[in-house]
């Protein structure tokens, strides 16, 4: 997008680490619009750029094919037949791979945990309604669970009192990541009652699993972003994704260094056979405590007038921004 907005016609993107580039094109942006784009591997990448940046003059032609068609998916949603609808706790995870693999980790994993915690919750009855979203088109730019919030009346985002992610909860060179919700880690904090659900994370799995955890970033890369863009608390669990493992997360998880957290990413090896169990197991049964906790009580997150106000605020920021959006084509 950036290129685009520089007058670019076509942009190479080198991966920042060994081997090939295997990323997932988000929605459009103000910054300008896309241009035809490859991806080489770190190393042809690094050799490039070293001849330009030592005055080489380098020409290169790209070619590339697009194709754009409609393509129809659905969501699977499933609500307790129990419980106040009008406190409701949301779960998600999505059911959609890219081309390149099956998707077990990327997120059969996230998808498993939360269709097993359902399994489980039809035997109890709960005081909140709980819903899951089995989201699609999340690898095709968030497409399922947009839709799915966009098409809420205020009134029904008001009823959502929490909203909980799951995407990749079984990488094979793991952390045990919660989303950032008070922004201390990344300045980027969720609607109110994200910093309390980033809590009950941090506190069960010190208390209750005795692990310890490390924050990720709210950083838009999952179903969450339609929810905390409408003001609704958010929150979850994670085991990495292409992020480079750190000595400081060996020391605490073990596992490499100076690799990404799973190896598979979005390749042909995200398979059964590459999962980290361990991982998987604990943050199944952190899936579980959050909805006996939640689908129990909200007593501890902030009351729902005060998130109704986050949301018409984000709605009214949502609208403001989608003009100025419009305004620049």
């Amino acid at each position: 997008m950036l290129a685009g907005q520089a007058g670019a016609k076509a942009a190479i993107i080198y991966n920042n680490v060994p081997g090939n580039l295997s990323g997932t094109l988000g929605a459009p942006r103000p910054e300008g619009p896309y241009v035809a784009t490859v991806s080489l591997p770190q190393d042809a990448g690094v050799a490039l750029r070293d001849r330009i940046n030592g005055g080489a003059t380098v020409t290169g032609v790209i070619d590339v094919e697009t194709t754009i068609l409609n393509a129809y998916s659905n969501n699977v949603l499933a609500t307790t037949t129990h419980g106040n609808l009008n406190t409701t706790l949301m779960l998600g995870a999505h059911t959609d791979s890219v081309a390149a693999g099956p998707g077990i980790n990327d997120d059969g994993s996230g998808t498993i945990g939360i269709l097993e915690v359902a399994k489980q919750l039809a035997k109890y009855k709960v005081n909140n309604a709980v819903r899951f979203g089995f989201w699609t088109a999340e690898e095709e730019g968030l497409l399922g669970s947009t839709y799915y919030v966009e098409s809420l009346s205020p009134a029904e985002l008001s009823n959502i009192r929490a909203y909980l992610n799951f995407d990749m909860i079984a990488s094979p060179n793991y952390i045990l990541g919660i989303y950032d919700g008070d922004g201390s880690e990344f300045n980027l904090t969720g609607p109110p009652g994200s910093a309390e659900i980033e809590k009950f994370f941090q506190d069960w799995f010190k208390k209750e699993a005795k692990l310890p955890t490390v924050s990720t970033e709210f950083s838009g890369r999952s179903d969450y972003q339609a929810f905390i863009d409408n003001g609704i608390p958010a929150g979850g669990t994670d085991t990495g994704a292409d992020g480079i493992k750190t000595e400081e997360q060996v020391r605490l998880f073990g596992g490499t260094a100076g690799i990404i957290h799973d190896p598979n990413y979005h390749q042909a090896a995200d398979n059964v056979s590459n999962l980290n169990t361990t991982a998987f197991e604990v943050n199944a049964k952190a899936i579980a405590a959050a909805v006996g906790e939640y689908a129990t009580s909200f007593k501890s997150l902030p009351p729902k007038a005060v998130v109704k106000r986050s949301i018409m605020k984000r709605s009214e920021n949502s609208r403001r921004a989608m003009k100025k959006k419009l305004a620049l084509f």
